[in-house]
């Protein structure tokens, strides 16, 4: 059956407004986002410096967005739980989640139990903050610098050890990033968590210790750990000496080690809503008393845009399978 020109440009003036009123249902129920809490999943357990940074956000977004932001903590693998259950979450808004760089740069390319993809499964909303690290080795080595730890090390290859929190972590991979880097052979020594970790350092069971600068400072400054390196955007005032891995001519080492955290949302989350999110959380970073808890913690804030968040997601995943590929890591 033939349809007339007619019927044919009345059909298409249905449809244009069809898809009309459809874009307008759209923009009115983003323009009135959120109309109902907003659930912040961190996937660790509470505690933790991500998880305190979380709930200090998330009770400074609530002026901003008019609604409760409430934190659900969904521990587990290693944080693959919790990055799961933002992924397969309605990309609604009303469900985002805290993103770091086991969840979305180290798991999804070492864990199995991952069943993420980074740049396909989120829509990146802003990075919360940054913590250094330090580099610092039992003083029963007798080193004080930079120089004097890599000469020490060389000239005994496989006689040093450094412990990390398991193998396939963050801090597994620095390790053989240091090896790989600065042409060393430490031995990793796989622990269950970091706090038995800087015990063993601490206790001389193993002689080089990377750790985020927070928990170790106490030590630094008893005279426990001897710091010959930090990995941060700049030397930290409380180690004025102490050159990060950028001064000393290792930039990709630099990064890799600096620990970083931030909001992200289901794939497909509406534009107007991710940015919606991103104005709470900066505004939210700007307060007076989450800065200052932050520097409690050792913690910097960033709050940059979505698209800088994922091009420090991408880029922090391609340093990770470099380490990887080189390495020859494998989690079984």
């Amino acid at each position: 059956m033939r349809i007339s020109g007619k019927r044919r440009s009345f059909a298409a003036i249905a449809l244009a407004g069809s898809l009309a009123a459809f874009g307008l249902q759209t923009a009115v129920a983003q323009d009135g986002y959120p109309d109902k809490p907003v659930k912040l999943i961190v996937p660790f357990a509470p505690g933790g410096s991500t998880d305190i940074v979380a709930r200090l956000v998330a009770d400074r977004m609530q002026k901003a967005l008019g609604q409760p932001v409430v934190v659900d903590n969904r521990a587990g693998a290693g944080g693959a739980i919790g990055a799961e259950a933002v992924a397969r979450a309605a990309p609604d808004g009303y469900t985002i989640g805290v993103g770091t760089v086991s969840t979305l740069a180290v798991n999804p390319v070492l864990l199995k139990a991952s069943r993420t993809d980074p740049i396909k499964d989120f829509a990146p909303i802003t990075a919360l903050a940054s913590i250094p690290s330090v580099f610092s080795t039992n003083p029963s080595l007798n080193v004080h610098d930079f120089k004097e730890f890599v000469t020490l090390v060389q000239s005994r290859p496989g006689q040093f050890t450094s412990g990390s929190p398991g193998v396939g972590s963050i801090g597994h991979l620095i390790i053989e990033a240091m090896n790989d880097e600065l042409k060393l052979q430490l031995r990793h020594v796989p622990y269950r968590g970091m706090g038995l970790v800087i015990n063993g350092a601490l206790a001389g069971e193993t002689q080089v210790l990377s750790d985020q600068y927070p928990s170790s400072a106490p030590f630094i400054k008893a005279g426990k750990l001897v710091p010959f390196a930090v990995a941060a955007d700049k030397r930290l005032p409380a180690l004025p000496n102490v050159p990060t891995f950028k001064e000393l001519g290792h930039p990709e080492l630099n990064e890799l080690a600096i620990t970083w955290f931030g909001l992200v949302a289901p794939a497909k989350t509406p534009a107007p809503i991710v940015a919606r999110l991103q104005a709470a959380a900066v505004e939210a970073l700007k307060d007076p008393v989450v800065q200052a808890r932050m520097k409690e913690l050792g913690a910097d804030p960033i709050g940059n845009s979505p698209e800088q968040f994922g091009k420090m997601i991408a880029t922090t995943l391609e340093r990770v399978r470099k380490v990887v590929q080189v390495r020859k890591i494998e989690v079984e």
